[in-house]
């Protein structure tokens, strides 16, 4: 989705502990997309991260400059390969590993998503090249930083109710689920209600983090927004895949500023405020705080498809907020 294509500054990583044997982190994450001719520089992209308190990024891509800017710093950093043929043999994981991981050990890569949002029949190579990238990151000594796969809602084929959660290609999801398992990993989740209010009919508040009626009884929980019920969903298919410890981390979540339909300034801000507010609290399936990053850090004027994908930023390419937020 709004997020294919280079860094994802949607570090807006709200880090905060997840119920699984992963590492307790704190922090909220962006991510730094650079597909604009306008955009800042990546020292002064990590210097705007630090003014605000933004505590951790995802790219898209391991970008020597962006990662070079990091270095030194605390920002944590979801780092995106999405050629995943580049990790179908172990020697060319190992490659990739020398080359694009241990020049910058002065950075803190949380994990590398192999892959953003795959689909179609390259979905069967996820999971070897998940298998190869941590077996060469852990030959190499970063064996601390996780490996897994980034993927979009439709790789449920069944979302609602929440607690009716499933994946529509078991053979493929439940391995890398189960995978995932076993080496202490996430599910990174791109998480868009906006999407569906945009294609159903769904309340505009219920997907605003407002105050609605339109909430959803299910499985003797109670939804008040539509982004606690998308994620409990994927909670819903990591159970069903035999998964049931595995952390969902959102690895993009946010919402447009103009270009469609309940596309405005106005939107925007308050279901990115709502965020950030709410991820704290976890959901109605998993309380207690969990990790999410908003998309994007800036408007991008060259990302291909529908307008609104130019208009997820939550600054403009000067620097100056796109409205107003807080972290």
């Amino acid at each position: 989705m709004a997020g294919q294509g280079v860094t994802c500054a949607l570090a807006v990583a709200l880090f905060i502990g997840f119920l699984v044997s992963i590492p307790t982190v704190r922090s909220i994450g962006v991510c730094n997309g650079i597909l604009g001719n306008n955009l800042p520089s990546p020292a002064d992209v990590v210097k705007l991260y630090q003014s605000n308190g933004i505590a951790a990024m995802r790219i898209y891509s391991p970008h020597a400059a962006t990662l070079r800017a990091l270095a030194g710093t605390d920002i944590a950093v979801i780092v995106d390969e999405p050629a995943i043929d580049q990790f179908l043999t172990l020697s060319a994981a190992s490659d990739w590993v020398q080359s694009n991981i241990k020049p910058y050990q002065g950075v803190n890569i949380r994990y590398i998503a192999v892959g953003n949002e795959v689909s179609g029949d390259a979905t069967r190579s996820i999971l070897p090249a998940m298998e190869n990238l941590t077996k060469a990151l852990s030959a190499a000594g970063f064996g601390k930083i996780k490996v897994s796969t980034a993927v979009k809602m439709d790789v449920l084929g069944t979302s609602s109710p929440p607690s009716g959660g499933e994946f529509s290609d078991a053979a493929v999801m439940a391995p890398i689920a189960k995978f995932l398992a076993s080496n202490g990993s996430p599910l990174l989740a791109n998480v868009y209600p906006y999407f569906a209010y945009k294609g159903g009919d769904v309340d505009l508040n219920f997907a605003l983090f407002h105050p609605t009626t339109a909430t959803v009884a299910d499985d003797g929980r109670t939804y008040s927004n539509m982004f606690a019920a998308m994620v409990d969903a994927m909670y819903s298919a990591l159970e069903k895949a035999g998964a049931p410890g595995v952390a969902v981390v959102v690895s993009e979540s946010g919402w447009p500023s103009a270009g469609g339909s309940g596309a405005s300034a106005d939107n925007a801000r308050r279901y990115n405020q709502g965020l950030i507010d709410h991820v704290g609290m976890g959901t109605p399936k998993r309380a207690g705080a969990m990790e999410a990053y908003i998309f994007a850090m800036f408007n991008e004027n060259q990302k291909d498809g529908d307008e609104t994908e130019r208009h997820y930023g939550l600054f403009n390419p000067d620097k100056s907020p796109a409205y107003p937020i807080k972290f």
